[in-house]
């Protein structure tokens, strides 16, 4: 069952959480996290300029608006679609990068992996306090973003 959290440009300029917050706090309520995993996708209505070429995580009001999503709710990524590219997407406004026509998202390198590390860590606790296994979930989400995380890294977690 996907869930969708639809954006416009008057909360996304004006810092408005609040449609996130009641989707997020209705799964929260309902118990089941693990049901809603990987279901969240983001439907993002923001207004430019028709010669505008940027793509939305480009566009610095858009990024602070997800970062403060992920500021409230950094364990996010477990909830999103990751086969509709909402991982990536997310990634994408909270890591700096730069769009190739060729190659698509390209991530600042050092910036990618301490994102990477800052939600490995943070989901594993996370994922610990749900009673969630970890482990391959979160070796799926670093494929994703271009690394192989090797099971040393969990034993020492």
């Amino acid at each position: 069952m996907t869930i969708t959290i639809s954006l416009n440009t008057d909360s996304i300029n004006t810092l408005d959480l609040s449609t996130a917050v009641r989707v997020i706090e209705k799964l929260l309520l309902e118990g089941a996290i693990l049901s809603y995993e990987q279901q969240l996708r983001f439907e993002i209505d923001y207004s430019q300029e028709p010669d505008d070429p940027r793509e939305l995580p480009e566009i610095p009001e858009v990024r602070l608006w997800f970062i403060r999503l992920d500021a409230r709710y950094p364990w996010l990524p477990f909830l999103l679609d990751y086969k509709a590219g909402e991982l990536v997407r997310y990634a994408a406004m909270l890591v700096p990068h730069q769009f190739s026509s060729k190659e698509g998202i390209l991530y600042n390198p050092e910036a990618l992996e301490i994102f990477l590390m800052n939600k490995l860590f943070l989901l594993t606790d996370w994922l610990q306090q749900q009673n969630i296994p970890g482990k391959s979930r979160l070796q799926s989400m670093a494929q994703l973003l271009g690394y192989e995380l090797d099971d040393a890294l969990f034993e020492m977690l």
